[in-house]
């Protein structure tokens, strides 16, 4: 082994590499992209990467090449395992045969996401094993061991490392190549007793599953990933992940400390380590992000075991319910908890973070779009349905036009469900290429199969932006770089039989605004395809500047905010080292006083 410094996603990717892992899936979704990203980089001529059209194909896939005895791996974020969830209740029970495992990366804060919802509980609830790591080097022991149990108990078991494990950076150990494991696929054995999913065998399967978590929850107690350290105090502190990392950080130079239960395998739950913390304490103070699991556990325990311990957390009441935990906030607790024994000097706190707003980039051609639909539809009573994407941000002032954001591909059956129950409304769903791939062509196909009046606006910047520039079925190539024919997603439109199909340049804005007009007005389906690429894949054109034309009436910023315009000395200027030279602000300036 050596030493090397690595990001958490990329210590995830290369030790699947070095556990024999021969197949890789998934759909990109920050905080989780880069672990397939760095699987495509180091793989060897014997593993297949791609980018799946979505994280139930993805999921599929992998498990298709685990029943061949394979070794797989499917990547995806917390929201992602929600469209995944339909084929992994179901594998839950199947079963397979090589070991496969479930990179799922939940986001606490949320940082980048809509929920915050919590992987350990979707582990109980489909009852699969689930690690969960405290830190870059834990993850990457935790891969091989995911493996072994996954081949041993012929089951998926989840990994779920969370935003601070996957961002994060150290230096740890890691395999030589010539340490790298190799398991050959056996290849599919046919056997419709095991492979097809009838009642009979979901039945037979439930009971097992049952009876192999009760072995595996004495059989994790020694698992190193679960720690208990006796304190010289009756109280205890039971924490997981990053958060653990924080409690240690925070007991470290104490003279008198606390007992400490460090849960890495939260499901199955290790009962036997935890029964044996629970007897040392008269209370304990559960420090976890998101859901009660820990607390949930330890409460049942006090009662299956009939012990007095007092255990607090979430709900009590005595830790905050939502959003993700730091070290500041994690000391203050245990500062609360502990009184007067916590007298080591602390670092101050550094100082608070200047507020940065997200917004869509200078140049951008979401922006664009945006505003030539804000110019068509103004004075029309209009509803704007978005969907999950660089372009969510089209919501922020001055462009204001996102009304709606549920989840992936949704903003299309939205927008029909508005169009029903307020017929007067002109209803516009917006949908990046990438995401019209993933989850909105059923919402097309749903919108024609029953007669909806809608628009459907894809932004079609040839790329996946929002999580880092991944291909999908549009752009030509796949992971493995290969060279493949572009879907159309205008042959797509029609063939699924939307019959107005226009394609605009959101840049050329007069000719935009008039194309939205138009097609807005026919009754049906309708699709305006605003292609023109991300402006981070672009060679920036010569920058804009302002002329002594401008009145400094600042209608090219109320107008379209692009962060490349900006005041100064209370004059309005073009920051040029931002500017892409896309001409959306020359465009919209009354007076002319913009040029390049």
């Amino acid at each position: 082994m050596h030493k090397e410094y690595l990001m958490g996603n990329a210590a995830i990717g290369r030790a699947a590499l070095a556990a024999g892992m021969s197949f890789i899936s998934g759909y990109p979704g920050t905080p989780s992209s880069e672990v397939l990203e760095t699987a495509a980089k180091y793989r060897t001529d014997k593993t297949y990467v791609e980018w799946s059209v979505n994280e139930k194909a993805a999921l599929e896939a992998a498990a298709g090449a685990a029943y061949c005895g394979a070794r797989s791996m499917v990547t995806m974020k917390q929201v992602g395992l929600n469209v995944a969830s339909d084929p992994l209740m179901s594998l839950a029970y199947v079963g397979v045969k090589g070991g496969m495992i479930i990179l799922v990366a939940d986001d606490p804060g949320p940082i980048s996401s809509q929920t915050e919802q919590d992987t350990r509980t979707f582990a109980l609830y489909s009852k699969l094993p689930c690690f969960d790591p405290g830190s870059v080097e834990e993850a990457y022991r935790m891969v091989r061991d995911a493996f072994e149990l996954s081949e041993k108990y012929r089951t998926p078991v989840i990994l779920r490392p969370t935003t601070r494990i996957c961002h994060g950076y150290a230096s740890i150990d890691v395999y030589d190549e010539s340490e790298y494991l190799e398991i050959p696929a056996e290849g599919f054995v046919k056997d419709s007793s095991r492979w097809v999913i009838f009642p009979k065998l979901s039945y037979n399967a439930h009971m097992a599953i049952e009876k192999r978590n009760r072995e595996l929850s004495s059989l994790l107690s020694s698992y190193e990933g679960n720690s208990f350290e006796r304190g010289t105090l009756k109280t205890g502190i039971a924490s997981h992940g990053i958060s653990a990392a924080y409690v240690s950080e925070a007991l470290e130079g104490l003279s008198e400390k606390p007992s400490f239960l460090k849960v890495g395998t939260p499901f199955p739950f290790p009962e036997d380590l935890a029964v044996g913390f629970l007897k040392s304490c008269d209370e304990v103070y559960c420090i976890e992000e998101l859901d009660p699991v820990i607390e949930r556990e330890l409460t049942y325990l006090c009662g299956e075991y009939r012990l007095d311990t007092h255990i607090l957390g979430k709900l009590s009441g005595d830790v905050h319910t939502a959003g993700e935990n730091d070290p500041s906030y994690v000391n203050s607790l245990i500062n609360s908890v502990l009184g007067n024994v916590l007298q080591t000097e602390r670092m101050p706190d550094p100082p608070a973070l200047p507020a940065r707003p997200p917004v869509l980039c200078a140049g951008c051609p979401h922006r664009a779009s945006f505003y030539a639909v804000k110019c068509a539809m103004k004075g029309k009573k209009a509803v704007f349905c978005g969907d999950i994407g660089c372009y969510t941000l089209g919501n922020a002032k001055p462009l204001d036009m996102v009304d709606t954001c549920l989840c992936m591909g949704a903003g299309v059956n939205i927008a029909q469900g508005i169009g029903r129950a307020d017929p007067d409304t002109v209803c516009f769903a917006f949908v990046g290429d990438s995401t019209f791939f993933a989850s909105a062509v059923t919402g097309a196909i749903n919108g024609v199969y029953n007669g909806a009046d809608m628009t459907l606006v894809i932004l079609d910047n040839s790329t996946t932006a929002m999580t880092g520039h991944q291909p999908h079925p549009g752009t030509g190539r796949t992971m493995m770089g290969d060279i493949v024919e572009k879907i159309d997603i205008g042959a797509v439109l029609k063939g699924v039989g939307v019959t107005e199909v226009v394609t605009a340049d959101p840049f050329d804005h007069e000719k935009a605004v008039r194309t939205v007009a138009d097609t807005a007005l026919k009754k049906g389906v309708k699709a305006i395809i605003f292609k023109s690429p991300c402006a981070m894949l672009i060679r920036p054109e010569k920058a804009y500047s302002i002329t002594d034309k401008c009145t400094g009436c600042k209608g090219c910023i109320r107008k379209i905010g692009c962060p490349a315009i900006v005041i100064e000395n209370e004059k309005v200027k073009i920051d040029t080292s931002l500017c892409t030279g896309c001409g959306l602000c020359a465009q919209v300036c009354p007076f002319g006083a913009i040029e390049r």
